[in-house]
C-alpha cells in the first residue's frame, strides 16, 4: 500500500486560482539516487509506508499523491530584497506539490520543494539545487528543530545528476532536490504582489484563504485583516525569539523569506553563533550588517510593516498601526519565554523572567573567546549551578561577570529536571553546528563521496532533541 490510513489529502492551495499559482511540471532529472528520507515526519503525514522507489517516484519524479494536487504549483509573489522592492519574483526553482493533515493535530501541511525545475518565476536561472546547498539545509532544519525553532523539515533530498555552475562556489557541482514540509508557504511577499497591482479584491481574498485554512479561529473576526495581522506578529515574535536564543543568523530575511505561520524556511547563507556577536552576519554579501544577528528583531519588525501596509487596501490603517505596535512587548515576552525554555526552567514572573534573561545575555556578552553560544545553555540546562561550575567553563560562570545571573538563578524552579539524566548531558560537548563542521561534513561528500560523516551528525543532533525536548 504506498500510504497509510493517517495520510490525509487536502490540496487547498489550489481553490486561489491563476492569479495565485502557476501549475508547472518538473524536471526531468537524468539520475535519481536517494540521499535521505525523512521517516519520523513522513509519519506525521501518512507517507511513512512508501517503498524507496515509490519515495523516489513521488519526491524525486514528482508523480502525484493519491488526491493530491494533479499537478505541482507554482506561487506567485513579489518582496523586498535587502529593502529594495522587487516585482520580479515567485517561485523560480520550487513548487507546492501536495498538501495534506497532520496525523494528531489535523493541521494542514504541504510538502513543497526547491531544484525542482523552471518555472515561469526562473528569471533565467537554471531552477535547479546544489547538492552542497541541499546538505546545508538539512543541517539546518534538524539543528533548528533540535533547538525549539519553528521551522520547516527536509523531508527529502534526492542526488539529480546534474553539474552546475554557479559563481559563489567551486563549480561544477552536483546538484540535488529538495522536498521540505512546512505548515505553508504562503509568503509576506504573496500579498506585496497584488498590493503592487492595487487589487482589494485579491489582498482580501488571501486573507480569507488564510484566515480559513490557517487561522480559523479568526473566522469570526469583525476585521479579519487587522485581525490576521495581530495573529502573524504574535507568530512573528515568538520565532525571532527563538532564532536569537538558538543563536541563528537567517542571513536573508527578505519580506518573500518570511512565511504567515510563523515558520523559518528557506536556508541559504545561515550561520548559528560561535559566540555572542550582535554583529554577526551570514552573508558574504551582507556588507552592510542588514540581517547581522542583532539587527534580526528590527528587520521582522520592518517586514511586518510591509504585511501591514499591504493591507491597508482592505482595513482601516489605525488598527493595523495598533497591531505594529504590539510586537516590541510581544518580542520581548517571548524572548524571555525562549531563554526560560533553552535553560529549562519554569515562568517566575514576567519581570523575573526578563531580569534573568537580561542578565544571561549580559554573561554571554562578556564570557570572551572561550564561552561559545551553545555550550552555555548545555552547562546551564535545568538551571543546575553544581553542573555548570563543574564544567569546562566553570570558571567564568563562577567569575564577576556571571554573578547577578547565579543570583537571579536560585528564585527559579527547573522545569522536567529529569531530562538531565538523559546520556546527553553526560557529555563535557554539546552538539554545535558551526560553519567549520558543515564544511567539513560538505568535503568528504565532495571529495569521497562519503555520507557517513553526515549521518552520524544528524543522528547526534537527533539525540540532542530528545534530550532537550523542547517541542
Amino acid at each position: 500500500m504506498p500510504v497509510s490510513p493517517a495520510y490525509r489529502p487536502d490540496p487547498r492551495v489550489q481553490q486561489l486560482g491563476g492569479e495565485f499559482a502557476d501549475p508547472v511540471a518538473a524536471a526531468d532529472f537524468p539520475m535519481t539516487t536517494l540521499r535521505f528520507r525523512n521517516d519520523r515526519a513522513a509519519a506525521s503525514v501518512g507517507l511513512d509506508t512508501l517503498t524507496d522507489a515509490e519515495w523516489i517516484a513521488h519526491f524525486g519524479r514528482f508523480e502525484p499523491l493519491p488526491g493530491n494536487l494533479p499537478q505541482p504549483l507554482a506561487q506567485r509573489y513579489h518582496g523586498h530584497q535587502f529593502r529594495v522592492y522587487n516585482p520580479d519574483l515567485g517561485d523560480g526553482r520550487g513548487f507546492t506539490f501536495a498538501q495534506m493533515r497532520e496525523a494528531g493535530t489535523g493541521r494542514l501541511l504541504e510538502l513543497g520543494t526547491k531544484g525542482s525545475g523552471q518555472t515561469p518565476w526562473s528569471r533565467a536561472g537554471d531552477g535547479r539545487l546544489t547538492l552542497k546547498g541541499g546538505v546545508r539545509e538539512l543541517l539546518a532544519t534538524a539543528m533548528l528543530e533540535a533547538l525549539g525553532v519553528p521551522t520547516s523539515r527536509s523531508f527529502s533530498l534526492i542526488e539529480t545528476g546534474e553539474q552546475l555552475t554557479r559563481g559563489d562556489e567551486p563549480s561544477p557541482t552536483r546538484s540535488a532536490v529538495l522536498v521540505r514540509l512546512s505548515h505553508s508557504h504562503v509568503r509576506f511577499g504573496s500579498f506585496q504582489r497584488h498590493a503592487f497591482f492595487q487589487s482589494a479584491e485579491r489582498v482580501g481574498q488571501l486573507v480569507d484563504h488564510v484566515v480559513e485554512v490557517y487561522y480559523p479561529e479568526l473566522a469570526d473576526a469583525a476585521d479579519r485583516p487587522t485581525a490576521l495581522l495581530q495573529a502573524v506578529i504574535g507568530r512573528a515574535a515568538r520565532l525571532t525569539a527563538r532564532w536569537m536564543t538558538a543563536g541563528f543568523v537567517h542571513g536573508v530575511l527578505n519580506t518573500d523569506n518570511m512565511n504567515i505561520t510563523g515558520e523559518s524556511f528557506d536556508y541559504g547563507p545561515y550561520r548559528f553563533l560561535p559566540r555572542n556577536d550582535p554583529n554577526f552576519t551570514a552573508a558574504y554579501f551582507d556588507s552592510s550588517g542588514l540581517y547581522s544577528f542583532g539587527r534580526q528583531p528590527e528587520t521582522v519588525f520592518w517586514n511586518l510593516q510591509q504585511l501591514a501596509g499591504t493591507f491597508t487596501l482592505v482595513t482601516d490603517q489605525a488598527g493595523l498601526i495598533e497591531a505594529l505596535n504590539s510586537f516590541g512587548p510581544a518580542y520581548r515576552t517571548e524572548l524571555a519565554t525562549a531563554l526560560l525554555a533553552r535553560l529549562g526552567l519554569t515562568s517566575r514572573s514576567a519581570e523575573a523572567d526578563v531580569a534573568l534573561a537580561n542578565a544571561a545575555f549580559r554573561g554571554l556578552a562578556s564570557g570572551g573567546e572561550r564561552l561559545r553560544w551553545e555550550p552555555f545553555f548545555f552547562d546551564w540546562f535545568t538551571g543546575d549551578e553544581a553542573r555548570a561550575l563543574a564544567s569546562l567553563r566553570g570558571d567564568i560562570y563562577a567569575g564577576e561577570a556571571f554573578a547577578e545571573f547565579r543570583g537571579l538563578l536560585k528564585g527559579f524552579e527547573r522545569e522536567r529536571p529529569e531530562r538531565l539524566a538523559d546520556p546527553y548531558f553526560a557529555a563535557a560537548e554539546p552538539q554545535e553546528l558551526l560553519y567549520e563542521e558543515i564544511e567539513s561534513i560538505w568535503a568528504d561528500i565532495a571529495e569521497r563521496d562519503d555520507w557517513t560523516t553526515l549521518h552520524a551528525k544528524l543522528a547526534a543532533i537527533e539525540t540532542a532533541r530528545t534530550a532537550y525536548s523542547l517541542a
